[in-house]
């Protein structure tokens, strides 16, 4: 599949194998739509009562829409053929009540068909999003979040307008379709086989279509994704964008990802808009053939002129269901296709957390020849045979260039990811013993990039310990430091910031953060040193709010300055994914390796291992 270039911008050329050639791709299952509709079905299920209801309705509206058309002929034959009008204002109410039932019963069964299918997509919706939840970061280090974000609003919106309309309309196309052809026989068997004549077209143009429109529906919802990822990613990252002024380039980006979802979109509306088309031309098509044959059998009086007149109605009753499935097909290939991206969202393996809840850490931290890779079929690892046991109470500074490993080892210590081999040990139990939850819940994290909700700055901090109370905030913001610049925001402390903070500035978000972890009471503290491009002021004051935030637990700090690394308790300096130095600062000045080169070249350690 490729782009060319054309004067009104990219264009998609699909190939023959594009469009599906009806052939299985190598490797799909050909029962997976069945698994789908299966599952969307357990859900619906789940209002097996009012579900009855709405089939009874349909019962009734499609038998009601049979009886419609035969008191019409009956009212031809009996009453206007003959002149004769006696006992015609009876059947005449009679047809009258008929179209007023028919008209409340297909509004109750939308009605209650609407609370059955928004009930089904808050139960997917609210099933998705806890999901996402419960993934392992890893997921998400490996997907667009835009991208996923589709898959819980876009997908599930599909499946929705599916739901409301399409259950109904195939169900009452099948009873309709089935009534007709029984009534049809009934009047005229061979005016029926005359109608049936188009049947075979009927099918074979459906199975053409279709046949094209089912990957293509499934390529459109992909192609929709991604758009949603990019621009997700772009609004993100806006400020990267400007800073390097890359507009041009990312909306060239932009347009060939939306020329072919535009594309995709136009082969597959297209195909499904052929079945209308063809299915109107074959309904007028049967017309005539009614009309015809039905003609010249009245002309022999071998059918009355009403049972001409009720077969010409029922003969566009009959291609109506058809073409009715035939559209509602397209739409559901379409939902299927969506439901298909959520399920799999469902279906990813959660973080297993089967370990001892009941935990109370002191703060000891052990590696013991811990190697870890990111990708399992990467040539080198990411951690190689790190080694170091930490006492409670300690300070740790990590120290490295980019890419040394520091992150990765907050990463293992908070238990984003298992490692490959060895082990990470707590108080000497692997922490592969000790559930998630319990583990996380007894630690603290200061981010080199604080976030912050769309919430007052009372439940940004309360972010850290729900149940804490006013005071208890309070006082963590005072010994934060973040107490000052907080009242003098428009409402104190029930000022309402934006999810970016735009409101204030990146130190006072990073003094927000440290209140948040204050409040929550951590044993372990792991802290992204955040002052590297802080100014000289604000740099302080977080200096000060992180000394009360570290006295008594044990602390793991990526260092990016000097500063830090002198007041921690031991030094561990990476290269390449190996502890190349450790021990307490002194010793490792002793040393006169690279750490006592840092020290007295007196610049930024990044800077300096970067050279």
């Amino acid at each position: 599949m490729k782009f060319i270039q054309n004067p009104f911008g990219y264009e998609r050329i699909l190939k023959k194998e594009d469009l599906g050639s009806g052939k299985k791709p190598k490797g799909s299952r050909a029962s997976d739509w069945k698994r789908t509709l299966s599952r969307i079905w357990r859900i619906v299920d789940e209002q097996r009562a009012l579900l009855v209801m709405v089939l009874v309705m349909v019962v009734i509206s499609s038998a009601l829409s049979l009886i419609g058309p035969f008191l019409i002929g009956r009212i031809v034959d009996y009453y206007v053929v003959p002149g004769k009008f006696e006992g015609m204002r009876t059947i005449i109410l009679t047809l009258i009540g008929v179209y007023v039932v028919l008209s409340i019963s297909l509004f109750l069964q939308n009605y209650w068909m609407i609370g059955i299918a928004q009930q089904t997509i808050y139960r997917m919706r609210t099933g998705v999003f806890e999901k996402l939840l419960k993934l392992p970061v890893s997921y998400f280090d490996q997907r667009q979040h835009g991208e996923l974000m589709s898959r819980a609003t876009n997908d599930i919106e599909t499946v929705s307008s599916t739901l409301n309309s399409s259950f109904i309309q195939v169900f009452s196309s099948v009873l309709t379709l089935t009534g007709t052809v029984l009534v049809m026989l009934y009047l005229s068997p061979l005016l029926t086989v005359l109608t049936m004549l188009i049947i075979p077209l009927m099918f074979w143009a459906m199975r053409w279509i279709t046949r094209r429109t089912g990957k293509l529906f499934k390529e459109q919802q992909a192609a929709l994704g991604a758009l949603n990822g990019m621009i997700e990613e772009t609004i993100s990252g806006q400020r990267v964008v400007k800073a390097f002024s890359q507009e041009e380039r990312v909306i060239e980006e932009f347009r060939a990802k939306s020329s072919r979802l535009r594309m995709v979109g136009f082969w597959a509306l297209s195909y499904s808009g052929y079945i209308p088309k063809v299915m109107n031309g074959l309904n007028n098509m049967s017309f005539a053939i009614v009309a015809g044959m039905g003609g010249l059998l009245a002309l022999n009086g071998h059918v009355s002129i009403g049972t001409i007149v009720i077969f010409a109605e029922y003969a566009r009753q009959f291609t109506r269901p058809l073409n009715d499935l035939a559209n509602q097909f397209n739409t559901v290939l379409s939902a299927i296709a969506g439901a298909e991206r959520v399920f799999a969202v469902m279906d990813e393996p959660t973080e297993e957390d089967n370990g001892s809840r009941d935990v109370q850490l002191r703060g000891a931290v052990a590696f013991r020849d811990v190697s870890f890779k990111y990708d399992a079929t990467a040539e080198h690892d990411t951690l190689r045979h790190v080694h170091f046991a930490i006492e409670p109470g300690q300070t740790v500074a990590l120290v490295g260039s980019t890419g040394a490993g520091k992150t990765t080892i907050m990463q293992l210590i908070a238990r984003f990811y298992d490692t490959a081999s060895g082990c990470v040990e707590f108080d000497g139990r692997d922490v592969r013993s000790i559930a998630r939850q319990t583990l996380r819940s007894q630690m603290a994290f200061v981010l080199q990039d604080p976030f912050l909700f769309e919430a007052t700055v009372y439940d940004n901090i309360r972010y850290g310990k729900l149940d804490a109370t006013d005071e208890e905030i309070v006082e963590a913001a005072k010994k934060a430091n973040a107490h000052d610049f907080i009242m003098k925001l428009g409402e104190g402390y029930n000022t309402v910031l934006s999810a970016d903070g735009s409101e204030i500035s990146q130190g006072q978000k990073q003094l927000l953060s440290i209140a948040r972890a204050l409040v929550a009471d951590p044993v372990i503290l792991l802290l992204d040193e955040a002052t590297s491009s802080i100014d000289t002021v604000t740099e302080m004051k977080i200096q000060e709010a992180l000394e009360v935030l570290m006295e008594g637990r044990t602390s793991f700090v990526i260092a990016h300055r000097l500063n830090t690394v002198r007041n921690a308790d031991v030094v561990l300096v990476l290269q390449q994914g190996e502890i190349v130095e450790a021990g307490l600062q002194e010793e490792l000045i002793a040393r006169d390796g690279m750490y006592a080169s840092m020290l007295k070249a007196g610049k930024d350690i990044d800077e300096l291992l970067d050279r």
